[in-house]
Parts: structure tokens; C-alpha cells; sequence
């Protein structure tokens, strides 16, 4: 089964996450390893999105206070995914394999 977005096919949850922001998901989180410069230049950009007015449609208050929580809570913004729990089996008895 395929899965389209708005006419864009989505096959990972990152690809809906991306067609859902309009951007690349690492512009919001990061990645691994980057530096202070890189990060603060990832920020800027995210902010400048933020305040675009032909990328974003949201109310303009609610511009402001997203680029606002991004500058003043730069760590909200560290995401590590979970590990997720292996899965038990379950036997089924007198059922034949």
C-alpha cells in the first residue's frame, strides 16, 4: 500500500513528518555530531522560515512565539528516538504450526 501527502508519496514516518513541516525534519532537530556554528546557523535558518510569511500561514502571534521557543529553549529541540520493546510471541496451543 502507498502512502501520498498532498500528492507526494510518504514511505517512512520521517517523510511524513518532512510534508508535514514543509521542511527537511533535521532543519528542526538537528543531527549528530554538528558543531555550535552549525547549530546556531540550523536555528537562524529555522527562525527566518518562521517568520516567512509565504512559507507560513499560521497567525503572526503564533510566528512569534514559535521562533521565541526556539531561541529561548534551544534543548526542547534534542530529540533521541526510543528503543522500541521487542515484541512477545504469543503461542497459540493446538493450533498447528
Amino acid at each position: 500500500m502507498l502512502n501520498y501527502v498532498c500528492g507526494h508519496r510518504a514511505d517512512t514516518p520521517q517523510d511524513f513528518a518532512e510534508l508535514a513541516l514543509g521542511t527537511p525534519v533535521e532543519l528542526w532537530l538537528g543531527v549528530d555530531g554538528e558543531s555550535e556554528t552549525e547549530r546556531a546557523a540550523r536555528l537562524d535558518a529555522a527562525r527566518d522560515i518562521l517568520a516567512d510569511p509565504e512559507f507560513c500561514t499560521l497567525p503572526d502571534d503564533l510566528i512569534r512565539l514559535a521562533a521565541r521557543v526556539v531561541e529561548d529553549y534551544p534543548d526542547l529541540f534534542n530529540v533521541v528516538p526510543l528503543a522500541r520493546p521487542a515484541r512477545r510471541r504469543t503461542v497459540r496451543r493446538g493450533v498447528a504450526a
